[in-house]
């Protein structure tokens, strides 16, 4: 897909976050030259299109104390797997869930959710929530502990080449 210029220059200035004033969007469309009516039409019909998923607050799970993090990883029965990853997904302490495909004989695992906590014994009473609901469709499970932060951003778009 080719973003209009207008809409680019929209994603751009917004994937950062927007600027934490009273009125965001009309901060954001006054640098780009447009008003702030145009600029919540776009947004919204990029929305629509499926292009921008959803506009909201993203707290920063550490600083809220949310320290232990963990990525768990299922050997979930095929036929269920992605019925059993929306029940998953929807859970409060889930903040990613995907089904990936296995690699066998190596990597056992083709669901994965991230679940946090604030203390690794939190994070593993959740695993066990999780384990409870996967019930006997699940044959394995482990989980996988953040260590250290590499880099913890959305995806962005790459600044435009002249």
């Amino acid at each position: 897909m080719t973003l209009d210029p207008k809409d680019r220059a929209i994603i751009e200035a917004t994937q950062a976050g927007l600027p934490l004033v009273p009125q965001p969007f009309a901060v954001v469309a006054e640098t780009l030259g447009i008003t702030e009516a145009e600029l919540l039409d776009r947004l919204d019909a990029l929305k629509k299109q499926g292009v921008v998923r959803r506009i909201g607050a993203a707290p920063n799970h550490y600083r809220l104390g949310m320290t232990a993090n963990g990525m768990s990883v299922w050997d979930v029965d095929d036929t269920v797997v992605d019925s059993l990853g929306e029940i998953i997904g929807a859970l409060p302490f889930v903040t990613h869930c995907y089904r990936r495909p296995r690699v066998l004989p190596v990597w056992r695992y083709n669901l994965f959710a991230m679940v946090h906590g604030s203390s690794r014994g939190e994070v593993l009473v959740k695993r066990d929530k999780v384990a409870d609901l996967l019930g006997g469709a699940c044959q394995a499970g482990d989980i996988l502990f953040s260590t250290r932060i590499l880099k913890k951003t959305g995806m962005r778009l790459a600044a435009k080449r002249g």
